[in-house]
């Protein structure tokens, strides 16, 4: 059984007499209610292409070997498409084209698309803050074309489909270091909390980010990193890396940055 307290009566401090007037309500907290905060914190355009990805994947699970392999003809990015030896390709000169882009939506196991999930959460949000959903989804096109393009130059002819989101988010990557280390950015704001003013700081240009010792030293990684894999060759899972579209991405991402950013210098 639970206990209720007693409260003793209250003694005037004028008269030895109990006072029985009524305590006054409590007037609650003082000041305007704590604002909310959101469940979830990833900008929509980031919510909406983790749910495209997945989407796609499940769709793909459902379907047999032979319907799959006429989505990889369909969409997949193959250099054998541009060379007079390969024909019989579907979707002709229209193909030829949007799979630069279409490659980016497809993924050849779980595995791989939650890696690329994780890297597109981490560097992806901040672009799409700064961005908006329109420039966000223009440059992740950009970025992704550019890394089909330099992995055709590198293997011009070969009939081995690429796919993943790898080289557009190694592009956003790129994008985001064109900011986030600036002082007063996302990342010197982490310790007090990033406000939105963060995410809109002009940037610096080029020359004086390649200048920002975080920055560089996050794009040397990155290219270290890609050229080892490269040089040795490293698969995983028995599927071979596209490092050549990761540089790609990258490239694009970080030369193009300032015709996307809709903040002015």
């Amino acid at each position: 059984m639970s206990h209720i307290p007693r409260i003793p009566p209250r003694h005037s401090p004028n008269r030895g007499e109990t006072d029985t007037r009524p305590m006054p309500p409590d007037p609650g907290p003082v000041g305007p209610a704590p604002r909310a905060e959101p469940a979830i914190m990833l900008p929509g355009p980031i919510i909406l292409f983790l749910a495209i990805l997945v989407l796609i994947q499940l769709g793909r699970g459902l379907l047999s070997y032979g319907e799959d392999l006429d989505v990889l003809l369909w969409l997949a990015f193959i250099p054998a498409r541009y060379s007079d030896l390969w024909v019989g390709f579907p979707g002709g000169l229209a193909a030829d084209a949007w799979t630069f882009v279409t490659y980016a939506l497809l993924h050849g196991s779980w595995a791989h698309l939650i890696t690329n999930a994780i890297w597109l959460v981490a560097f992806g949000s901040a672009v799409a803050k700064r961005f908006g959903p329109l420039r966000f989804w223009l440059f992740t096109a950009a970025t992704a074309a550019g890394g089909a393009a330099l992995h055709l130059a590198t293997h011009f002819g070969e009939n081995i489909p690429v796919v993943g989101a790898s080289a557009a988010v190694a592009g956003l990557m790129a994008g985001a270091c064109r900011f986030v280390f600036d002082g007063g950015g996302p990342l010197r704001m982490r310790r007090t909390g990033a406000s939105d003013a963060a995410y809109r700081r002009p940037a610096r240009s080029l020359l004086r980010t390649l200048s920002n010792r975080s920055a560089l030293s996050f794009i040397a990684i990155f290219f270290a990193l890609n050229l080892a894999i490269g040089v040795a060759g490293s698969a995983v899972g028995g599927v071979a890396i596209a490092w050549e579209a990761h540089l790609g991405g990258f490239l694009v991402g970080l030369l193009t940055f300032q015709l996307f950013d809709p903040v002015p210098r």
